[in-house]
């Protein structure tokens, strides 16, 4: 999309059978906040209830004679329609239309294109993009229905269509080959990283909220946190020294949101899997979002499908200070959990989350042990005291006898030294 020309008009869809009308009036208000993030203007929309879809058009016959009017006078560069089209369907309303037409797919696509930095990014963004466009591509040239061969049907259009579709998948199977090699290049680094075990944390949550910024509120870092959808797309991690002084890597990823193209949920597993191989998840909820019971089960869900629901999960509301105390209290009681309450703008809450953090690891990933470490195996001891939390130490004839938190992959690994002298 042109960032600073095109004016788009956005179509919001209910139906009766496949949604709540609440919940697709929320789809439709954020595919005009998905539209501005793309860069276009939004000069209209209309929210159309349908009775019956129509398999050549989506919509029914009268209304895309009705828009197509409106489209006539206003004459929009663009039309987005939030739901998924049929390549056919997409392509007899542009051709009814005149006008492009972008499904709710086609969009966000379009923003993961612009956000991608890194070169993984890039790779997973494209993928995805030729996987969305080669059906597309093939039902361009649906009124060819014939041209696979035959009498009458040989010539340029067979001839375009078979070189643009091996040409797509061509670049797909170059696609997967590059993503391949810089997964094997994450994954060798990720198991150097495991060697010396520090506990991972990854920020998850709804787009838009505020896990960036909590990020940066945390490490005084200054990494790209706008008020907008999927500011953050390529996933960045780093040290953080918790008020203990115990060290974690701390995660930003990318943000969920409904109905997220399968598309992409396929490219960039390599990024999901960073999440997988986390010790918690902190799941970062926009307390001031009067949608956010339906974003944290968009979240949960997205989790479920990944198989990461049995995840320690650490849950915080975030925002705090764009409510009142009755929404604060109401948020709260509603949720029968003991959230974090936060603002990382504001940085309110923060050494309390962070307490948080330390409280679940010591649940989740640490394990205690009395360890009784012989005088001439120093960097032994050394070892544990980089690595695990000690809470009690004790020189004596046979060595130095210590309680520590060490991290249970190391569980095995000081057996040996496991003493029951201290309970």
């Amino acid at each position: 999309m042109n960032k600073t020309t095109e004016q788009a008009y956005v179509i919001g869809i209910y139906h009766h059978r496949k949604t709540h009308k609440y919940d697709a009036l929320e789809s439709f208000d954020e595919a005009k906040n998905l539209t501005q993030t793309a860069g276009a203007v939004l000069m209209g929309d209309i929210f159309v209830e349908i009775r019956q879809f129509n398999t050549a058009t989506f919509l029914g016959k009268g209304k895309v004679e009705e828009l197509k009017e409106r489209f006539a006078i206003i004459k929009p560069d663009l039309i987005i329609i939030d739901t998924d089209l049929t390549p056919v369907q997409n392509r007899n309303l542009e051709k009814t239309w005149q006008i492009r037409v972008v499904d709710r797919t086609g969009l966000i696509l379009d923003i993961f294109a612009q956000r991608a930095r890194s070169k993984e990014g890039k790779l997973q963004v494209e993928l995805a993009q030729y996987q969305y466009l080669l059906p597309r591509l093939i039902g361009a040239w649906t009124h060819l229905k014939k041209s696979q061969g035959g009498i009458g049907f040989r010539g340029p259009g067979e001839t375009q269509l078979e070189v643009d579709r091996r040409r797509a998948r061509e670049r797909i199977v170059m696609l997967k080959k590059n993503l391949e090699r810089v997964t094997r290049a994450r994954e060798i680094h990720r198991n150097k990283r495991q060697a010396v075990p520090i506990p991972t944390v990854s920020l998850i949550g709804y787009t838009n909220a505020g896990k960036s910024t909590l990020f940066n509120s945390l490490l005084k870092a200054h990494e790209l946190a706008e008020d907008k959808l999927f500011a953050t797309l390529d996933p960045k991690t780093k040290r953080l020294r918790l008020p203990s002084g115990q060290i974690i890597l701390i995660s930003d990823t990318v943000g969920f949101i409904r109905n997220l193209p399968h598309q992409l949920i396929e490219s960039f597993k390599s990024t999901f899997e960073e999440v997988a191989d986390s010790d918690v998840l902190v799941h970062v909820i926009d307390a001031s979002h009067p949608d956010r019971t339906q974003q944290i089960q968009t979240v949960e869900q997205i989790l479920k499908e990944l198989g990461l629901s049995n995840k320690p999960i650490i849950k915080v509301m975030n925002k705090i200070d764009l409510i009142d105390k009755e929404q604060e209290k109401s948020h709260f009681d509603e949720s029968k959990e003991l959230l974090s309450r936060i603002s990382s703008l504001k940085e309110i809450g923060l050494d309390d989350f962070q307490t948080k953090i330390e409280t679940t690891l010591n649940k989740h990933y640490y394990n205690v042990m009395n360890l009784l470490i012989p005088h001439d195996k120093g960097k032994i001891l050394n070892d544990i005291y980089t690595h695990g939390s000690v809470m009690e130490s004790e020189n004596i004839e046979e060595g130095t006898l210590v309680t520590v938190n060490l991290p249970q992959k190391w569980k095995n690994k000081y057996a040996e030294y496991s003493t029951l002298t201290r309970t």
